[in-house]
Parts: structure tokens; sequence; C-alpha cells
């Protein structure tokens, strides 16, 4: 009998209870494909679910991570669009689905994304959540216009990074609240890096010229969500989509959970405020089920991107650099979540840190409409 490895969280708690287990290869059901996993994203939302304050998230004991890039090795009755051999992508919790610890995965068909030929699986799977969730965030809550000014808060992180790359393909112009030493990053991507531990973040942005900021992207959440609205201008959109403020060292707070809904709960009351200052609440896997060529939007454009600079010979904006302050370390840490041949105790290991993300870029055409 074929068997395979998958990491498992038993209970709600720290990564001592991730644990790797065995067991028979999973058939794949109607409508499914099974996929070997090649790429494994490890990123923040793994801690949240296994601490339990990710909304929706999965109840223990569950599979961690959040997207994959596998190969086809199997499909089930019913399955014609992919076909073994295939190599595609995926955001996972579907249901009951697992994620992405794992050697194998079955995943509803429909939902997989076809990776182009030639794109390296670990650099593809940097953009399946990242990329989807800002994506998703500029264009539909956000209704982002070229030239507006938008505000990211942890902007030297996995989404953060991914909304200012993203984001100059639209001539948005980026102010970022990071932490000294991330400055740097964060002023490489073309933003205004603003310390949040040593500068007042509201002050700096009402002082600019229009008193404030178009758009806030909101992964802190928290008493940071008041303070996001208070530096939105007239007609201004906060987009709430991150718990990181549920957390003090990596641990859930019950204290911080309360302050968390608290001031989520006043921050959208103040839509009643008829000043056109808009505040809105942001899931990832609600928008991929209405929109579900949103992942593959952003590989392929991602990978059109990225063949374009190379033509260019534009090496500064390859799909294949990477952008993180801990550059070395967190590489190295998106290589042990690559593979299903012995990887998967290092992913263990890793899945309560964020990996590198890939950079896409070049000046090129927007990736979205134009609001209106």
């Amino acid at each position: 009998m074929r068997t395979y490895r998958r990491v498992v969280a038993g209970r709600r708690s720290g990564p001592e209870v991730l644990e790797l287990v065995e067991e028979p290869v999973p058939e794949p059901a109607l409508g499914e494909a099974r996929t070997r996993v090649l790429a494994a994203g490890v990123g923040f939302p793994d801690l949240l679910m296994r601490e339990g304050t990710y909304p929706g998230g999965p109840d223990p004991p569950f599979t961690p991570g959040c997207d994959l890039v596998g190969e086809v090795d199997a499909v089930g009755p019913g399955v014609s669009m992919v076909r073994p051999g295939d190599t595609v992508a995926a955001l996972t919790y579907y249901g009951k689905v697992l994620g992405s610890y794992a050697e194998v995965a079955c995943l509803p068909a429909e939902k997989l994304v076809s990776v182009p030929a030639g794109v390296d699986p670990v650099e593809a799977v940097c953009l399946v959540l990242n990329y989807t969730t800002v994506y998703q965030m500029l264009i539909r809550p956000a209704r982002v216009a070229p030239g507006e000014r938008v505000l990211v808060h942890g902007a030297a992180g996995g989404v953060g990074t991914a909304a200012l790359q993203l984001g100059r393909l639209y001539d948005l112009e980026f102010y970022g609240t990071c932490s000294a030493r991330d400055s740097e990053v964060v002023a490489r991507l073309g933003a205004t890096a603003i310390d949040y531990r040593n500068e007042d973040v509201v002050e700096r942005l009402r002082a600019l010229p229009g008193g404030g900021v178009d758009v806030v992207l909101d992964g802190i959440g928290g008493m940071v969500s008041l303070r996001s609205y208070r530096v939105l201008r007239r007609g201004g959109r906060s987009v709430l989509f991150g718990y990181r403020s549920t957390l003090v060292r990596g641990r859930r707070s019950i204290r911080k959970l309360a302050e968390f809904y608290a001031s989520g709960a006043v921050a959208l009351l103040a839509n009643l405020v008829p000043d056109g200052r808009r505040v809105t609440l942001y899931q990832i896997a609600k928008l991929r089920d209405k929109r579900p060529d949103c992942p593959g939007n952003v590989i392929r454009s991602g990978h059109r991107r990225s063949r374009s600079s190379r033509r260019q010979g534009d090496g500064g904006h390859r799909l294949s650099q990477s952008v993180s302050v801990r550059q070395g370390r967190n590489d190295a840490r998106n290589r042990a979540a690559a593979g299903s041949h012995g990887a998967l105790d290092m992913v263990a290991g890793a899945a309560s840190r964020s990996p590198s993300d890939a950079v896409t870029g070049g000046q090129h055409e927007p990736l979205w409409p134009r609001r209106g």
C-alpha cells in the first residue's frame, strides 16, 4: 500500500503541536485531482489558524498550508480539465480539503490553475496566496485608480511587498508602515517608509497635501484599524484583511482578541458617518469563490511580466528575484518548504515564520480595469 506524509496540527497551540503522520495515499473523488506537492507556501495565516484566531479556519486536527504548486498524478471521475503530468497551482481549504504541508493533496479539479512551463514551482507558489490577496483587494473593495495614495500596514511582509510591487504597475503612491530595520526594503520597492515605532503615523499622513490617503490596506487590525480610518481623506477606503494584532509574541491573546473585535466593530460603525469614507472587511476565500479566475490571472500575469523583463534585460524585476529583510534565512526556509521528499519536517519547523516572496514587475499594462 502506498503511503504519504503530511504535517498535522492536533490542537490549538504553538509550533510544538505540529507532527508528521504517515497515511495511505488518498484516491481522488468525483471532480477531484490528486497532486504531488512540489512547493508549499509557508505564511502567517498558517500560524493564525494553528492558534485559532483566523475566522473560518479549520478545526483541529488539520494540515496547515494555504497554497501549493504540484503535479497532477491522478484524476477522479468526471475530470477533463486537467490530466496527469500537468503542473498546477491552487489555494487550499475547500470545505474539508487538507492544507498543503503534505506530499500529496486532493483538490477540486475546477479550482486548479495551470502553471506555465518553465516556471520554478517555488517561485510560482509565492504568487498564489499573497498576490491573489493583493490583486483582489486593490480591484474590488479598494477599487483603486491611478495616482491614488495608498497606506500599507506591515509593508515589508508578504502581502505588503506584493502590494508595493503590483501597485507600482498602476501608478499608485505608496506609504508603508514598518520597523526601522525594514525601511530599506520598503523604500527599494518604491514606497515611503514610516517607522511606526518612532513616528506618529496619523499625524505624518494627515499632514500630506489633501490631508491623508485614499486607501489603507490593514493587515494588523485592533487599534490600528481605528488609526487606519483616521488617515483616510474624504472618499477614502480602508480594507481590513488581517489578524496580526490578535497575537502576542506569536501566541493567541484573549485580551488582544477582544480588542481586535471591539476596534473592528467601531471602525465598521464609522461607515454610518456621511463623509464618503468606507471601511470594508476582506477574506480571500469569499472573493476566491466569487471570482475563481483571480489566482490564474495573477500567475499568468506574473509569468508574462517575467518573460518580458528577461527579454528587455530588466534583471531588477525578474520573477526569480526575492525581496526579504532576512533574505538568506527566509529564502532557505522557502526552499525547505518545496518538494515532497524529506522536506516536510523542515516545513513543520518553519511553520511559525513567513517565507520570502517572489517579485513580479516591470512597467507594463495594469493588472486590473480602471475604477469607475
